[in-house]
């Protein structure tokens, strides 16, 4: 009888076991984390006896865990990868807010100053189209400090973000090595604690949410957490803090994340974090970000520098020369940054310094420049890698002038170049004074009174001011040839005259810089002349050469060849290309992982309908127990009659 009651007694025990299990499962449906659990049963040793093994019942062996540990990571892995690019992808939604389109954006407001300079043209001495004109020149001065000063509070947003995930990456790594702590305090159990593991499967989860992590299991069951491939974070109950720090050359538009162990600060390598949103966010602060402030400082350097240079060209309503019509740029201290990491400071002396030489040859990007000698070595534009070398100092690149005016470079010295990146903070209109725009051309042309063929003006450009050497007569000595007066001597030299082509106001064996640039057209006929001459002041004030010419600039291809007028187009374009591309990306890495969460759940997760067909399962397996437990005790009770 004692056998019989045995074993009801253990089948009852089981199926309880079972009951609680299935109804924990149901409980914890809605866990994070949570992975569903199953009772393993095992048979109790039989006992021998002459007629064989006679069974003894059931045990619980132990509670399974149902987990795959490769579905697991493969999840965690796949998350990273979609929160890297949907963070950086919400980021560049906001940089391509920062730039608009119609009437609101800064290429409307360019549109409308170099259109206003049109006005003036026709009206040289309306002081009310004067006036307009330095207010268009105001308000696209005013657009770009706004565009400027937004990427700054994005800078800023993006910092702060920065900040908040590292808190919550060393928190969560707190919070694993505590785990840890518990799981290797538990393995002398000889049974695994399933609810501990599941909360540090959760934990890993949530940090791969911020950083990619790679982990491997220690023989006392703890996991080591490891960041960038090999740089542990979690090691035991260990906890290595990270950091955002800023980059090798101190750069307050770029960082970094480091990793803290013994006191020292180690860098990690952006390209090897993997995903996470501090990956991605510092991937659109370095790149992104850094791109977008380029574009825009290269647009505002460009057509300040561009339009400066031609109002010199021009002459005020007073016979003044035009001076700058926006705040000059002037390269100083954060525009040319040193290594500020120990390990890679320079020795040398040497203080690059840039200059200004074509701004239609701008490219948007940062340059690092690095001696190989006191004199040589190379420049890497970091947009695209492009290296550039050089033997000799100074060097012209992308329309830059790089000199190093005092002191002396060693071998190993590093510089970056950041030419745009603060173009666009502090430009301003000059000047409010409608008289003081310089519209009027120094140089003025006629034709001879005495001319017999079709001889026409097109054009005529100052390229100085005031203009040297002047008068100079052309004189024709037939329909396709003419002399000049400043040669030396006068008038030795015969010239090929081509109709709408340009005449330079210099000739190589007088002067190599050019004062003037002219375009005739038609056919002259021998004897006919045409002067060029400066400006008679009689006439300076109905001339507007010069505001015709700054008009003319918006047709001069600026921007990668596209003209100035559409070098905002170029912009806006090319941060949306960016931000398009990254919205694909974030999308099909979202779909990956959550058919990846998908399979997990299927392995791990929690069905109500199965477990409420288990709960039927193990309530009739129950029953039949506690059945059986009854029939044992009616059997004994009928043998204790018997004995009576």
């Amino acid at each position: 009888m004692s056998g019989l009651l045995s074993v009801g007694t253990r089948a009852l025990q089981a199926n309880q076991v079972m009951l609680q299990t299935a109804g924990n499962n149901i409980a914890n449906v809605n866990t994070p984390g949570y992975s569903r659990q199953s009772a393993v049963l095992q048979t109790t040793t039989g006992q021998f006896t002459g007629g064989g093994y006679i069974g003894k019942g059931v045990d619980i062996q132990t509670i399974q865990r149902n987990f795959s540990a490769f579905l697991t990571r493969q999840s965690a892995l796949a998350s990273a990868t979609g929160a890297a690019d949907s963070s950086r992808a919400d980021k560049l939604k906001q940089l391509e807010g920062i730039f608009p389109g119609g009437t609101a954006g800064l290429g409307a407001a360019i549109n409308d100053m170099l259109n206003a300079f049109s006005d003036v043209a026709n009206a040289p001495t309306d002081l009310t189209a004067r006036t307009v004109a330095l207010t268009r020149v105001d308000e696209a001065a005013k657009r770009m400090r706004t565009a400027s000063q937004n990427l700054d509070d994005l800078q800023s947003g993006v910092a702060q973000e920065l900040s908040q995930k590292v808190s919550n990456i060393n928190s969560l790594a707190k919070s694993i090595a505590d785990i840890n702590d518990k799981i290797a305090r538990t393995q002398g159990s000889g049974q695994p604690p399933n609810d501990l593991l599941d909360q540090r499967d959760q934990l890993v989860r949530d940090l791969n949410q911020y950083v990619q992590t790679s982990s491997i299991t220690a023989s006392d069951g703890t996991v080591g957490i490891f960041l960038a491939g090999s740089q542990a974070l979690v090691l035991g109950s260990t906890v290595s803090p990270v950091s955002i720090v800023k980059d090798d050359f101190g750069d307050p538009l770029k960082s970094k994340l480091a990793i803290s162990r013994g006191g020292q600060a180690i860098t990690l390598d952006e390209n090897a974090l993997g995903g996470g949103e501090v990956a991605g966010l510092l991937r659109f602060q370095n790149n992104d970000l850094v791109e977008g402030r380029n574009l825009l400082g290269r647009l505002t350097l460009a057509i300040g520098t561009s339009m400066n240079n031609q109002h010199q060209l021009g002459l005020d309503l007073d016979g003044n020369a035009g001076g700058n019509l926006f705040t000059p740029t002037v390269f100083g201290a954060g525009n040319i940054l040193k290594p500020s990491a120990p390990a890679t400071l320079n020795t040398g002396t040497a203080s690059p310094a840039l200059t200004i030489s074509d701004v239609t040859q701008f490219v948007a990007s940062d340059y690092e420049m690095n001696f190989t000698s006191a004199t040589s070595g190379n420049i890497t534009r970091r947009s695209d890698g492009v290296v550039t070398a050089f033997t000799s100092v100074p060097i012209t690149i992308d329309g830059l002038n790089l000199s190093i005016p005092s002191g002396s470079a060693n071998p190993g010295d590093r510089f970056l170049l950041k030419p745009f990146s603060t173009a666009a903070s502090n430009i301003n209109a000059e000047f409010s004074a409608p008289r003081a725009l310089a519209v009027a051309s120094p140089v003025a042309g006629s034709l001879g009174t005495g001319n017999t063929g079709s001889l026409q003006l097109s054009s005529l450009l100052a390229r100085s001011n005031p203009v040297a050497s002047t008068p100079v007569v052309l004189t024709f000595t037939g329909a396709n040839s003419y002399t000049r007066s400043d040669e030396i001597p006068a008038n030795a030299t015969t010239f090929t005259y081509t109709s709408g082509q340009v005449i330079e106001g210099t000739t190589p064996a007088t002067n190599p810089l050019s004062q003037w640039s002219l375009t005739l057209q038609g056919v002259p006929k021998a004897g006919d002349t045409f002067t060029v001459q400066q400006q008679p002041a009689a006439f300076r004030n109905l001339n507007a050469g010069n505001a015709s010419a700054m008009t003319g600039l918006r047709d001069v291809a600026m921007f990668d060849g596209s003209a100035l007028s559409d070098g905002y187009a170029s912009l806006i374009s090319q941060i949306g290309i960016r931000t398009q591309s990254a919205n694909y990306s974030a999308q099909v890495s979202s779909s990956i992982a959550a058919n990846l969460e998908r399979d997990r759940t299927g392995v791990s997760g929690v069905n109500l309908d199965e477990e409420a067909a288990k709960l039927l399962q193990y309530q009739q397996a129950y029953q039949a127990s506690a059945k059986m437990m009854q029939i044992a005790q009616g059997i004994f009770d009928t043998l204790i009659q018997t004995l009576r």
